[in-house]
Formats: C-alpha cells, structure tokens, sequence
C-alpha cells in the first residue's frame, strides 16, 4: 500500500506555488550539499546520502516526476506537485498549492527514510507546512 506525505505552501511561506523544474532545482542542490558533506570527510558519502537518481516520463511532464534507485535498500520515491481548494478562516476560499511525495507499494524502509529526510529539507526550504506520512504535522512557516 502507498503511502503519501504533504508538503503544503500557505500563505507565510515563502513562495505560493512551485514547478516541477524548481522541485528539480531543490533536489539537484541537495544531492550537491550532501556530496559535499562526503568531501569534507574524504568519503563517498553521496552515494549513501541519497542515492536517487530523477527520472520523469513523458505523460508526467510538469505535474510528477520520481527518484529510482539501483542500490538493493532502496527502491523509487514518486514527487508530484498539484494545487487543492481552502476555506480561510474568514470564509473566503483560496487556491493552495502543495508537493505530494508518495512511496509506492515496493518502496523499503530505507526509501521511507530518505523521503522523510528530503520532505523536511524541501519544507525548511520552502517555509511550509509538512505532513508526515505517520500524519504528523510539523510547521516550517513563521507562525503568528
């Protein structure tokens, strides 16, 4: 059974809406500062940190891409973008978009792992709202 964690762009974030090209960017800088980590210790951290490569298909283009894995811990990590409806506390409704990191029914314990670790670092990034896949909510946004 999949499994879903929610990174969600309210208002106090510090960006409304993201693209999949700047979710790739996200991830791109974080294989870079963990690599780095591995220069300063003179390992091959990388491989360990996060070991996903992207890979998009076409009829996913701008809506989904997904991480793979070829190591044997690992399998894939599925990250989509979309945008939901919210009622404001005044009773107003917006548009409010939000990052969907899914784990598919194959995925292993340690591809549970990394997503968590790469689904705080996006919601750091982006001053978000993050709900775990245990249901957990934890607030990245500064809060009134």
């Amino acid at each position: 059974m999949s499994s879903n964690a929610y990174i969600k762009l309210v208002p106090s974030s510090s960006q409304q809406a993201i693209s999949t090209e700047e979710l790739k960017d996200l991830f791109n800088y974080y294989k870079e500062i963990t690599s780095k980590t591995g220069d300063q210790v003179a390992w091959n951290y990388e491989n360990s940190a996060f070991p996903y490569e992207l890979k998009e298909k076409e009829d996913g283009k701008g809506t989904w891409f997904y991480l793979q894995s070829s190591q044997d811990r690992y399998n894939a990590i599925l990250i989509g973008i979309d945008k939901e409806s919210v009622v404001n506390e005044d009773g107003s409704e917006r548009e409010q978009s939000y990052i969907q990191i899914t784990l598919p029914p194959t995925a292993t314990a340690g591809d549970k792992g990394k997503a968590n670790e790469f689904s705080k670092f996006i919601g750091k990034k982006l001053q978000g709202e993050l709900h775990l896949f245990n249901g957990r909510i934890m607030y990245f946004y500064p809060r009134k």
